[in-house]
């Protein structure tokens, strides 16, 4: 049985995209740059092997690079930018076309007359060995754009990785307030994915519902970005990061959702859980419950701790330490949401590392940016003989004005089924 979703055509998505993509391009690009103190950014990719970044910088109808697409970003000493694209395929009230192929020769001849006329003393290129969101452009297309530029300008090329982080991780706000339907959507696929019209206890697998949710989102328009999971615990039977073996659902397992999907070209990560009511019970163990405040209470020390100029390794370190000391056993695992799942910008720990995170832990958080906040807690249930169960969620929020806030809510109370 599916589930109805009302979604935007595809043309007035590509709409909503495209007028969002100017925005940004009048007012993101020319703050980053200044920020980063760049004066010129040049990208530059190939069909079929697109820089991370490009396809974002592009309208909606551009579905890839075209043979080979340069752009360049170039600040004036007025303040003003130029947007130049050399390319034989133009991208009109996007950029300015900079290159006459029967008048400039190639591509490459062309950039080369750019670069000296402008005389940047900085220039970006996607070259990046902390992001690979930052590390796009190819060792074909460096050396092109080396030999074209030569000295004294190929000394003047630095890493644009700040900038490819900055332009990605940065939501305007008409796009902050489209992903919380993002959120909301999300929330009631795993509404239904977790509950008698989807799960028959005794019969219903754990494949079957993960197949459910990729054809739900699929059927309603949306890409998911990685394989649903749905996990079980129960007694005797525990969370196991790496092995998730399908099983036929039963009353009385505590099950677990992680799913995620783009829509208007940003991406979403939740996780859940449900309990499948035995014969007799209306509501979960105690136990489990309880353990769900706990997890809680965890989203509440961590969205505390989000704070504006903080490393992700900073953020982790305050919230683990305000953990130890409500006795929370706790991890913690956040990372930005955007244009990608696991997108640019800090790492907020990772379930395997829980000290400290190099590189991208190191980042600092900006304001209007988006996150999955993702952690668990283990806590033992009276209910199943002390044994430790392991409460995982993942819910989406923004940093806006300096203060985060959820895109959508959490879950509060564990999904019943049956």
């Amino acid at each position: 049985m599916g589930l109805a979703i009302d979604i935007l055509s595809l043309r007035k998505q590509a709409e909503v995209v495209d007028a969002w993509l100017k925005t940004r391009l009048d007012r993101i690009i020319p703050e980053l740059m200044a920020r980063e103190n760049v004066d010129m950014w040049i990208i530059a990719c190939r069909e079929y092997n697109e820089d991370p970044v490009i396809l974002s910088m592009l309208p909606a109808a551009s579905m890839s690079a075209r043979r080979r697409t340069i752009l360049v970003f170039a600040r004036n000493a007025d303040g003003s930018l130029e947007r130049l694209t050399l390319s034989r395929y133009g991208y009109e009230g996007y950029y300015e076309a900079a290159w006459d192929p029967d008048e400039d020769g190639d591509q490459h001849a062309c950039l080369s007359r750019l670069v000296r006329e402008r005389d940047p003393k900085r220039i970006g290129i996607n070259k990046s060995g902390i992001f690979s969101f930052g590390d796009g452009i190819s060792q074909t297309e460096h050396q092109l754009i080396g030999d074209a530029l030569a000295e004294p300008y190929v000394s003047r090329l630095v890493s644009a990785e700040r900038l490819c982080v900055g332009w990605l991780e940065r939501r305007l706000p008409e796009e902050i307030t489209a992903y919380a339907r993002l959120a909301e959507i999300g929330h009631q696929i795993i509404a239904r994915a977790f509950s008698t019209a989807v799960i028959h206890p005794g019969i219903t697998t754990t494949d079957d519902v993960v197949w459910w949710m990729r054809q739900t989102m699929q059927d309603a328009g949306f890409s998911a970005w990685f394989q649903p999971t749905i996990d079980v615990q129960a007694p005797g039977k525990s969370f196991n990061f790496i092995d998730s073996p399908c099983v036929t659902i039963q009353p009385g397992d505590l099950l677990h959702c992680d799913m995620g999907f783009h829509y208007l070209g940003l991406a979403t990560d939740q996780q859940q859980h449900a309990y499948v009511l035995r014969p007799g019970e209306s509501d979960a163990p105690a136990g489990l419950r309880d353990a769900l405040r706990d997890a809680n209470q965890l989203q509440d020390i961590h969205l505390e701790h989000m704070q504006i100029g903080k490393s992700g390794n900073d953020v982790l370190r305050c919230i683990l330490k305000a953990a130890v000391a409500e006795g929370i056993r706790a991890q913690v695992y956040t990372h930005p949401l955007g244009y990608h799942g696991h997108a640019a910008g800090p790492i907020i720990g990772m379930w395997d590392q829980q000290d400290f995170v190099p590189g991208p832990g190191e980042y600092p958080l900006f304001d209007d940016t988006v996150y999955s906040i993702e952690l668990n807690i283990l806590k033992s249930v009276p209910e199943w003989g002390d044994q430790d169960v392991r409460i995982m969620l993942e819910e989406d929020a923004a940093l806006t004005h300096g203060a985060m806030r959820w895109l959508h809510g959490r879950q509060e109370a564990l999904h019943l089924i049956g």
